[in-house]
């Protein structure tokens, strides 16, 4: 039987995201338009998403987003 791994993660996900975007903001800066850039931009939305809907999870009364 496979053990499962697990991971401590050491930082939030909210942090994790914000540096992951901020890294492929500044990898999509230095391409040129085409499709490698456009795929970094729809990585930063997903993450830009990913972190809105946690914010919105953890806040209190779960207000709908808007």
């Amino acid at each position: 039987m496979l053990k499962r791994r697990r991971f401590k993660q050491t930082s939030s996900l909210e942090d994790r995201l914000l540096k992951d975007t901020e890294q492929l903001q500044e990898k999509a800066k230095g391409l040129p338009p085409g499709p490698a850039r456009d795929e970094l931009v729809r990585k930063i939305r997903r993450n830009q998403t990913a972190s809105h809907l946690s914010e919105w999870l953890r806040s209190p009364g779960l207000q709908p987003p808007k």
